[in-house]
């Protein structure tokens, strides 16, 4: 049984939020690997303590490392927990989700150099990093995230009514006050417009939406629920017919796919990496970053041509059920029996 320690955000049992970590674990924990997990504590320093301490404790029976990597401070942890690393002689994959890497890659370039060309391979799990990372020079290998397709519940709306579902953390990155201003101007034409926003509190951005709900006296047509276990969104998801992402960067959004699986119509910003994911008009609709009165218009349109939204559904089922768990898994195997 080879041992493979896993660093990254392992915060799901205190957060409830089943990330891509989670799901990677899990596959490879079913396939007769050993993992270690770090870290799951709340505090960056000692976060990043306790994933150098975990590290070097399984120094001598570690196959390979795996560290999750984001574009912002995250960024630091995977560069520390990298050089580490290499002062052991043990080989580490970067697994790239931070939609903002390619900045990363020009702003810090020599770090970037240190994290990525020392690697023994970066894994991608979107067609759009693995072009940036291909575009300056460095070894990579797109693995997508993964879902098991049997858990997600396909339904076909008939007609889509005004009720928009919202599944990100609650950070100025995925802008949740698009989504109130695209309500806004919805409820000139529809009184019972209903949104819905699940998803953890991540910075301030709570306080500014709590605040325009109020100033815009929308109380009664905006629900938060704050962070809910996938099982409960997905059934939540039932009651609504329209999935909006309104995010400003981004990578492959977990929580878009899962939306395309279970017959929500998407309709998101064309940033990052979302237009690799989404093929605008045919399995999904893309606006551009911002603009409230484009998302509005694709709402409308929707709900006035149901065809439309229902072909656009079934190719999206179709596509992500390219992303199942066992075809996935089946390459993280072989890439780390390779090792």
């Amino acid at each position: 049984m080879k041992k493979i320690v896993y660093i990254g955000n392992n915060l799901a049992k205190k957060t409830n939020y089943f990330s891509a970590m989670e799901m990677l674990a899990l596959g490879l924990k079913k396939n007769n690997f050993q993992i270690i997990l770090s870290s799951d504590k709340e505090n960056k320093i000692l976060r990043i303590l306790e994933m150098c301490f975990v590290v070097y404790k399984n120094r001598k029976t570690s196959h390979v490392i795996l560290i999750d990597t984001f574009s912002t401070i995250n960024f630091y942890y995977a560069l520390i927990i990298s050089q580490l690393c290499r002062l052991l002689g043990l080989k580490y994959i970067p697994i790239l989700h931070g939609g903002n890497l390619p900045y990363r890659l020009k702003k810090n370039s020599f770090l970037s150099k240190l994290l990525f060309n020392n690697s023994y391979i970066n894994v991608s799990p979107s067609n759009y990093l693995k072009s940036e990372f291909e575009s300056h020079g460095f070894k990579i290998k797109y693995i997508p995230n993964a879902i098991s397709i049997d858990n997600y519940n396909f339904r076909l709306r008939k007609l889509y009514r005004p009720k928009l579902l919202w599944v990100r953390a609650f950070d100025k990155t995925y802008n949740p006050i698009m989504a109130i201003e695209v309500v806004k101007d919805l409820t000139h034409e529809f009184k019972n417009i209903d949104l819905c926003m699940v998803g953890p509190f991540k910075d301030t951005t709570i306080d500014d939406v709590k605040r325009l709900i109020e100033d815009y006296n929308l109380q009664d047509n905006i629900k938060i629920t704050g962070v809910l276990p996938k099982e409960k969104w997905h059934q939540l998801s039932i009651d609504y017919d329209i999935f909006i992402n309104t995010t400003t960067i981004d990578n492959m959004p977990v929580s878009v796919i899962e939306a395309m699986a279970l017959g929500l119509p998407v309709i998101s910003t064309n940033v990052g990496g979302i237009p690799y994911l989404i093929n605008n008009k045919v399995d999904g609709l893309l606006v551009e970053n911002n603009n409230v009165k484009e998302m509005t218009n694709q709402i409308r349109n929707l709900m006035n041509n149901p065809e439309k939204g229902q072909k656009i559904t079934l190719n999206a089922r179709k596509k992500v059920e390219n992303y199942d768990t066992i075809s996935t898994m089946k390459e993280w195997i072989k890439l780390l029996n390779s090792i």
